[in-house]
């Protein structure tokens, strides 16, 4: 296995709300971040996506999502052997106790909540991605066979506002 280099870095949102992929999609331009961003609109299409490309740095993870929940997609990614080890956050609008902690014991590795005040979003999602992408030593990662580093998602990826 190796480690994934900073230029092969992408990040994968899962996301189905459109309003709170733009407010991702935002913070990571204006925090002046360089890595490509894609967004799946629901679990299934982001578990897809994970398993068929090369893995991204990080993955932002929504809880509520269509067709196959954020804790299904977590579990899913931590018994995947190629997949296991990739930085997994929670951003999630809910947050009751309970979920946090079935979270962390699926393995996330942190769990945010969105705030409703935007400056504060904003700051909070712009200092994970500096610790995640900056800060943290990414584990390696196995690239699935045949894949060469142009091997991201292929759809349109997420545009910037």
């Amino acid at each position: 296995m190796e480690a994934l280099d900073k230029a092969e870095r992408w990040i994968l949102v899962i996301e189905d709300n459109e309003d709170d992929e733009r407010l991702a999609t935002r913070t990571v331009s204006k925090a002046g971040r360089l890595e490509r961003m894609f967004v799946a609109r629901d679990g299934a299409e982001g578990l897809s996506i994970l398993k068929n490309c090369i893995p991204p740095g990080l993955v932002l993870l929504d809880l509520k999502l269509p067709r196959l929940s954020g804790m299904d997609v977590l579990s899913a990614v931590r018994q995947d052997e190629r997949l296991c080890g990739l930085p997994i956050i929670i951003l999630t609008s809910g947050g009751e106790p309970s979920e946090v902690a079935a979270c962390y014991e699926l393995g996330c590795n942190a769990f945010i909540r969105k705030s409703t005040d935007y400056e504060t979003y904003i700051d909070e999602l712009t200092r994970t991605l500096e610790f995640w992408l900056d800060i943290n030593s990414l584990p390696p990662i196995a690239r699935p066979p045949n894949l060469e580093s142009e091997d991201v998602p292929h759809r349109k990826e997420a545009a910037v506002p």
